[in-house]
């Protein structure tokens, strides 16, 4: 049937109703984005709090829990739910995407016979991910959690990086496109919209600066709080005046204060994000405290390595831009040919796809990619791997957004250093 042959069969059946537009490349990557979204989402519902004490109160199910006249419970509900069942979900996902980043190695084209598994099956390939976390969930505790825990802390690492990569890159092409219709159309308009949003992205910026002060440093104590907040600001203004000298400008007319302004306000959320997992409760008071101005200053309670603090400010904002920046990873069409290096991808190489209509008369996507493949198939599922981190590392999170704005320095300042060489 056409229902099956479309679970079966390549990724140009798939979505064809809602995209026709779009081209295969595209639509593989955002199916296998909803793969990893669904995984996301259950995980949320694993660690929401209270789902233990909901899954005990089953009749015949959780060990411990309510209990059927002979009938005995087996499942254990400590695993299955809370910050364990997150490190297996994540583990099963990670195994997922290793596997197929590995498969998809040095693929060229969709001539490649890989290529249809890449774009097609996409029903074996959720049976295979089934399996594979079913199976987590067998894994003996052990040191499983500590040993994946330290896996986590490099994904996490790795993983920052890339955020700040596609985050310039994001920024990139919206100032391009902005100036390119002020040049083309009402100039006024299109630059009064780009100097609204950098304003407003260094104003939030600056407010956080400000309420980082109040509320996680002490006059006499936090000291390392204080160094991260100034040092990682002073970073920021570096590359901020940077990005406008007249030999960067000369030698990369796109940078400006739009890419600035975004990475000074991602540096300012991964600041935060690395000083909420103090222990120090005088240094990292929680949301309820702040609201309510409860000051509580003893410290949290001491737990195993990796474990997970449950439903945080700063870990919803972070979903957030994760299922943002895996978002446009997967539609993301960059003309920056750093970025494009960066991210292992080529776009524009492929064949131009189009809409087609079959036999049947159902729309379907074009392959655009017969002639050489527009993203690095195997890059890209290890992207996707590196997401599955769980971690809680303060270091980890500072130094990573360190890295980051060097990188981005390196972007501003390569084209005045080199400047014989092609870095557009």
């Amino acid at each position: 049937t056409l229902q099956a042959s479309c679970l079966c069969g390549s990724a140009p059946c798939l979505l064809c109703g809602c995209c026709p537009s779009s081209n295969n490349s595209t639509v593989t990557r955002l199916v296998f984005s909803f793969f990893l979204l669904l995984g996301t989402l259950v995980s949320v519902i694993m660690i929401l709090p209270g789902m233990e004490t909901q899954l005990r109160k089953i009749p015949g199910f959780c060990q411990g829990g309510t209990t059927i006249p002979g009938i005995e419970n087996h499942v254990n509900c400590d695993v299955i739910v809370g910050y364990k069942s997150v490190y297996r979900m994540c583990f099963a996902m990670a195994c997922f995407f290793f596997l197929f980043s590995a498969i998809m190695i040095r693929v060229k084209s969709s001539k490649d016979p890989r290529a249809t598994i890449q774009n097609g099956f996409w029903f074996f390939k959720f049976l295979i991910l089934v399996g594979i976390t079913v199976g987590a969930f067998f894994i003996p505790d052990g040191t499983f959690h500590d040993v994946w825990f330290y896996f986590g802390i490099v994904g996490s690492f790795m993983f920052i990086l890339i955020q700040l990569i596609l985050l310039i890159d994001f920024a990139h092409s919206w100032n391009e496109v902005w100036v390119r219709n002020a040049e083309e159309g009402n100039s006024k308009c299109w630059f009064s919209g780009l100097l609204f949003f950098t304003v407003l992205h260094y104003a939030l910026a600056f407010a956080a600066v400000v309420l980082f002060y109040l509320y996680y440093t002490k006059p006499d104590n936090c000291a390392e709080h204080k160094f991260f907040i100034s040092f990682n600001l002073i970073l920021c203004v570096i590359i901020s005046v940077v990005s406008v000298l007249p030999k960067v400008q000369d030698a990369s007319p796109q940078s400006g204060l739009l890419q600035s302004s975004i990475i000074t306000l991602y540096t300012m959320y991964v600041t935060w994000s690395a000083m909420t997992n103090n222990p120090n409760r005088e240094c990292n008071p929680s949301l309820l405290s702040l609201v309510s101005n409860i000051n509580k200053t003893e410290a949290m309670p001491t737990s195993s390595p990796g474990m997970v603090q449950l439903w945080d400010a700063q870990g919803i904002v972070g979903l957030v831009i994760f299922l943002f920046c895996t978002f446009y990873a997967s539609i993301r069409s960059s003309s920056n040919a750093q970025v494009n290096r960066l991210m292992q991808t080529e776009e524009g190489k492929g064949s131009v796809g189009g809409e087609e209509v079959g036999e049947d008369g159902l729309r379907r996507v074009m392959d655009n990619e017969e002639d050489g493949v527009t993203y690095n198939y195997s890059f890209f599922h290890f992207h996707l791997l590196l997401s599955q981190r769980i971690q809680q590392n303060l270091w980890v999170k500072i130094s990573s957004s360190w890295l980051g704005l060097g990188l981005y320095l390196w972007t501003l300042v390569a084209p005045v250093i080199f400047p014989n060489r092609d870095f557009n």
